[in-house]
């Protein structure tokens, strides 16, 4: 052929526009010489060329796997499979399988060639009839063509049976009605000797276990005492070079046999009685220093862990696990510390055997093998082996390389805290953890630290003596400085003095100036984080307290953060400092060790978080999260209380509250805030138990100022905080309020009402509105003093819907006068956006000073006039 005149032209070889394609250079280059060949083939699909029909379809398959568009040939195709001829049908259901699938409408017309051929006497035509069925079988071809397939597992070319059954598993899947058309076929290949017949055949009753229970029920009747024979011949037979690998004799049919013995058994013990003696016989006598030997033992542990197996085949099969952990394939190791994790919910007695080699691939060079031997041995972590396992673990963290200390020391903290019985063990196993790996430890974990210790006053004075051994040994580690700071401020006459001695401690000699040096260390140690710092400067005011002589010395470490550009370390400093040089008569009680902390409620709230976080991360409702939380003995569930009914803003008739309001200790923004303040009662009344939760959303301090910004507090576990001001933002927590009101002339009056009245304090609103802004309204308030005593640093303030913009104006005066002889007045401006839909809602708060004593009143304002 002269490739010159034309080499593109219908006659090319493949070959030939295989080199011409790879000669290529760029892409475009490719495009064009694809197009002409194209182009070729469609001029010779339309001359009706016979001559090179089967090659134009090879070079349309090879064009077709570059990502070319080829479906100008699904129809040649079909003439090809309908040619007599065994070369032009095999390109012709090659192009099929390759240019088709089953989605296409033109297969339909196929269904007939391939009944034909189906029923030819050639067995290879029927072997490519069979191969084309078992690709691109479709529902409906699957129901006209069953019965031909059904026909051809009954015929004498093994290879035809063959492909006939994978070709039945094809139809099952398609059509799992059809599956009783071939229970008895299947069962009937199971007493064939070919070893490919078989494999198929153990496919195909897999499939027909799925497909149904009836069939599932047949197979187990029909079918186990044909796969004990063939597992039984297959273990025993002498060596078969055409099935032999590594020394083993077909380890798939091996492996396929035993995967269908595990569907059978599975729930059933009868038949799982019946296989075990074989699965007995083949963990004993199959060799595990070959890879297919390893793969077939795997297998076989599978199906004892799947069926009825008695208590020592269990054992057997966990034994077998055993010796892979001391394989040296990684992949080996890893398939079975899997497999023990699914097994120690079966037999955790046998698993707890091999803890020692467990231990040691926790200690694994490979990262996966850690992480996954790591996580099992988490599982087997009980009362009785707790201490010696979190000896092991810990003792490991020492070494253990830092990309994995996080993981280690996580599960290590879990474990300490799940199993301990004894509050010594557990503060000497978390010490040593922050010792080791405090740059690790998570907030939470030390914050329950911190709980506990207050908690436990007997061993407050060891735990503050340990904690300062430690920091002096290893001060790098953050989470160890901060509980330790904490701990010397909270205790740190135990420490000077050596109070509480446990019976195995040997004194120490600490002075004050000591106790004094190590947070002014750590301090300047950590410069760049805000919170340790933050924990030093209070450590150090109570040590003021604690160690007078050190008063001067602490005074200048703190004065050295007034310059601070963090305003919260500024802050502290200097109202640090005032409280030592200015008020030593209230310095005393006001630097007092913390109250002990409700560990139970922490508790509570701790689980309630890692519930929470655990439904966002799951997408899930937090309605319908998790399950019951798990809570400590005596400890009840709390009732989670609706927002609503916690703001009492649902109905039109809400009373106004005339003082601070009793927080129940479950209320439900406080332990989502984790917040629990205290007010002062206003005059004459009892002292209020926590603070209004929605002010304490607008940061409105709790130290009151002249009129101003609103304040916020920075809180850290155990720390008094001051406010520090910020800008004031409204809180979208009144937006569930809805109901409609009917629109007022705009020149209608507004009575004056009375919007809060206390044995205190009584306050006024009158309004007023601008022609042609029905949404705007001007409040003029007006607070009067009942009380017999002046009020001073007087401030009101307020919060409103989202829907709502509130400006507040300075009020007239910060002092109230007594005995209503006199009234301070303040101007709010608000404006409704949703006016007409919904009624204006606020919520106010009164702080001022009584004789220089803090005092604090708030309330809920829903009278407001219709058409505000």
């Amino acid at each position: 052929m002269d490739l010159a005149i034309n080499p593109f032209s219908s006659g090319t070889r493949l070959r030939d526009m295989i080199r011409a394609i790879r000669a290529c250079k760029t892409a475009a280059e490719e495009r064009a010489v694809v197009r002409r060949e194209c182009a070729a083939i469609r001029a010779a699909i339309s001359e009706g060329d016979q001559d090179y029909r089967h090659r134009n379809m090879a070079k349309l398959m090879f064009i077709h796997m570059l990502g070319y568009p080829t479906h100008f040939g699904q129809m040649e195709c079909l003439k090809l499979i309908a040619a007599a001829g065994f070369p032009e049908k095999r390109i012709g259901y090659l192009g099929l399988m390759l240019l088709l699938d089953e989605r296409q409408e033109v297969l339909m017309l196929v269904t007939n060639s391939l009944k034909q051929d189906l029923n030819h006497s050639n067995q290879f035509i029927v072997g490519l009839a069979l191969c084309a069925l078992g690709n691109i079988c479709s529902a409906e071809m699957a129901r006209d063509l069953a019965p031909e397939v059904e026909r051809l597992l009954q015929n004498r070319d093994p290879n035809t049976k063959k492909k006939a059954a994978l070709c039945s598993i094809r139809i099952v899947r398609k059509v799992p009605d059809l599956a009783e058309n071939f229970m008895s076929a299947a069962a009937s290949l199971l007493k064939e000797k070919h070893h490919g017949v078989l494999i198929s055949a153990v496919q195909l009753c897999m499939e027909l276990c799925k497909a149904s229970y009836e069939t599932l029920e047949y197979l187990r009747k029909n079918c186990l005492e044909g796969l004990v024979r063939i597992l039984r011949d297959v273990s025993n037979s002498s060596y078969a070079p055409e099935y032999d690998i590594g020394g083993i004799t077909d380890p798939f049919l091996h492996i396929r046999v035993l995967k269908l013995m595990r569907i059978l058994g599975q729930g059933d013990a009868d038949c799982s009685e019946y296989i075990n003696d074989i699965l007995a016989q083949v963990s004993t006598k199959t060799e595990s220093n070959k890879n297919a030997g390893n793969a077939i033992l795997y297998e076989c542990v599978e199906t004892i862990m799947g069926i009825e197996a008695t208590s020592g085949l269990r054992v057997l099969a966990i034994n077998i696990l055993g010796r892979f952990l001391s394989n040296r394939d990684n992949n080996i190791r890893y398939v079975a510390l899997n497999m023990l994790m699914k097994a120690i919910s079966v037999d955790t007695q046998a698993v707890q055997r091999h803890r020692a080699t467990i231990l040691e691939c926790v200690k694994d060079a490979d990262v996966s093998i850690r992480k996954r031997a790591l996580e099992l041995v988490y599982l087997l972590v009980n009362d009785t082996n707790v201490k010696p396992l979190t000896k092991e673990l810990v003792d490991y963290l020492e070494v253990s390389d830092q990309d994995f200390k996080e993981d280690l020391t996580a599960k290590i903290c879990s474990i300490v805290e799940k199993f301990s019985m004894d509050k010594l063990w557990y503060l000497d196993q978390m010490f040593r953890v922050l010792s080791l790996a405090g740059n690790y430890i998570k907030d939470d974990v030390w914050h329950a630290l911190i709980v506990l210790m207050s908690n436990a006053s007997e061993l407050q004075g060891y735990s503050v003596r340990s904690l300062y051994k430690a920091l002096q040994a290893s001060g790098e580690q953050e989470s160890l400085v901060r509980v330790a700071v904490w701990c010397i401020g909270e205790y740190g006459e135990m420490l000077v003095n050596n109070l509480s001695m446990l019976d195995m401690e040997e004194p120490i000699t600490v002075t004050e100036s000591d106790a004094v040096d190590a947070v002014e260390v750590a301090l300047q140690r950590y410069s760049a984080d805000v919170t340790t710092r933050a924990m030093c400067l209070v450590s150090l005011l109570k040590l003021s307290s604690r160690f007078p002589p050190t008063s001067e010395r602490i005074k200048d470490i703190v004065a050295q953060n007034k310059g601070n550009t963090v305003l919260e370390l500024q802050q502290r400093s200097i109202e640090f400092s005032s409280i030592i040089q200015r008020h030593q008569s209230i310095k005393s009680s006001l630097l007092e060790r913390m109250p002990v902390l409700d560990e139970a409620n922490y508790l509570v709230k701790r689980a309630a978080s890692t519930q929470a976080a655990v439904s966002s991360v799951n997408s899930a409702p937090a309605a319908t999260s998790g399950g019951p939380l798990k809570l400590p003995n005596g400890v009840a569930k709390p009732p989670a209380a609706p927002l609503a009914d916690l703001l009492d803003l649902s109905s039109d008739d809400a009373p106004v509250t005339t003082s601070a309001p009793t927080t129940a200790p479950n209320d439900f923004l406080q332990d989502l805030l984790g917040i629990g303040l205290t007010d002062s009662s206003p005059l004459g009344g009892a002292p209020s138990t926590s603070t209004d939760i929605l002010m304490d959303l607008l940061s409105i301090g709790s130290s009151p100022v002249q009129n101003g910004p609103a304040t916020s507090n920075f809180s850290l576990p155990g720390i008094e905080t001051k406010p520090i001001p910020v800008t004031p933002q409204v809180v979208d927590l009144l937006d569930g309020l809805s109901s409609s009101t009917s629109l007022p002339d705009e020149n209608a009056a507004y009575p004056t009402i009375t919007a809060f009245q206390s044995a205190t304090l009584k306050i006024t609103f009158s309004f007023k509105k601008q022609p042609g802004k029905p949404q705007e309204t001007t409040i003029n308030a007006s607070i009067t003093n009942l009380a017999t005593t002046t009020f001073t640093d007087f401030v009101f303030q307020a919060a409103v819907p989202k829907f709502i913009q509130l400006r507040l104006d300075p009020a007239s005066s910060s002092t109230l006068p007594a005995s209503g002889n006199g009234s301070v007045t303040q101007s709010l401006s608000v404006t409704n956006n949703q006016h007409g839909q919904k009624p204006l809602a606020m919520r106010i708060r009164m702080s001022y000073k009584v004789n220089g004593e803090d005092r604090l009143e708030q309330g809920q304002i829903s009278n407001f006039p219709a058409g505000l």
